[in-house]
């Protein structure tokens, strides 16, 4: 068995093996374009290459690294606030209330995120934050607080179902906005700029400041509702704080990228396979896991099929997924043959 120490030690290793990795891929980003691979060494010599560069590329790059921290931090919160493996950013409803308000944004001011100018497109995440920060709202009310867990999961699923539906009847009525919506739904990093950048950035750093003061609730509920509570920790008001951090870091993250799927689930899982930890490296290790799996899947979409590009929702999903089925796979296999040995 390895020791504390031995279990902090690797947890240092791996954060800066993700820091590394996090770099290059962020060098790669920036030299995908629409042919695929391109060399930066003539960006000094060609003006309009270097634009596309800084004010196209890089904040894209730099924003699905943020968007995928948001969401692998989010979901090590919601998988040790629910004590459940299979919680994701998304169970709150603040997914539905983000499509939601985005959907009501687009009708109202009559444009799409892709041919809106800035002050549009930022009005459209604003209010798609704002439908994602009433969902969660929402959520709370009807479970009364955030005191039980069931109660609030039953509360999440009703108000996503609901607001999912409200979206559903938003678009049949303004079928101009299909085309937009679907790129919102499929998840996309291709809207964010500079400006979504410092507000992403803005918003990881109150979260990961948040869960990381109030790790020790998650660490607690480990052992139980009735064992946290015997050691002293304030449940109700750290609960109440890490769900805000939840849903501040998931609406921010969808407001600006859609719905990209699995990320906030499966960055936990993959580090929990590779080192065991309390929640404070848990929730920093998983936030950038997170990041990493995001970037890379956004590279991907871009270069597979240049000059097209693949949704980044799509690829996370299709990865995801399989990553999930083998896991899945290979602990049914290590169960049985337990099973068999006995």
């Amino acid at each position: 068995m390895v020791s504390p120490a031995g279990n902090r030690r690797k947890a240092a290793v791996l954060l800066i093996g993700l820091l590394s990795a996090s770099l290059l891929l962020l060098a790669v980003g920036a030299a995908v374009g629409s042919t695929g691979f391109e060399s930066l060494r003539h960006l000094q010599d060609d003006p309009v290459a270097r634009q596309i560069v800084m004010e196209i590329r890089l904040p894209r790059t730099v924003g699905a690294w943020l968007a995928g921290a948001l969401l692998g931090l989010a979901g090590a919160v919601a998988q040790g606030l629910f004590r459940n493996p299979l919680a994701d950013p998304y169970l709150l409803g603040s997914a539905s209330g983000a499509t939601l308000g985005g959907a009501l944004a687009m009708v109202w001011m009559g444009v799409s995120p892709a041919s809106a100018s800035l002050l549009a497109r930022m009005g459209i995440t604003g209010v798609a934050f704002a439908g994602a920060a009433g969902a969660v709202l929402l959520t709370l009310m009807l479970a009364r607080g955030a005191q039980h867990t069931l109660r609030l999961l039953l509360a999440g699923v009703i108000v996503g179902v609901v607001l999912g539906a409200a979206r559903d009847l938003v678009e049949l009525g303004s079928p101009e906005i299909l085309q937009a919506m679907q790129a919102f739904t499929l998840g996309t990093t291709a809207f964010v700029g500079w400006s979504a950048v410092g507000l992403m950035a803005a918003s990881w750093l109150i979260c990961a400041a948040t869960a990381l003061a109030l790790a020790r609730a998650l660490d607690g509920l480990t052992l139980g509702e009735a064992t946290a509570a015997s050691l002293g920790l304030p449940l109700a008001p750290m609960r109440a704080g890490l769900i805000a951090a939840m849903a501040l870091a998931t609406g921010t993250a969808v407001a600006h990228t859609g719905l990209i799927a699995f990320v906030g689930l499966a960055a936990p899982h993959l580090v929990r396979s590779m080192v065991r930890v309390t929640h404070p490296w848990h929730v920093l290790l998983s936030g950038c896991m997170g990041a990493v799996l995001l970037l890379a899947a956004d590279v991907l979409a871009r270069w597979l099929i240049a000059p097209q590009e693949l949704p980044v929702g799509v690829l996370t999903a299709a990865l995801g997924g399989t990553y999930l089925l083998w896991l899945m796979h290979r602990r049914m296999a290590g169960a049985s043959g337990a099973g068999g040995a006995t």
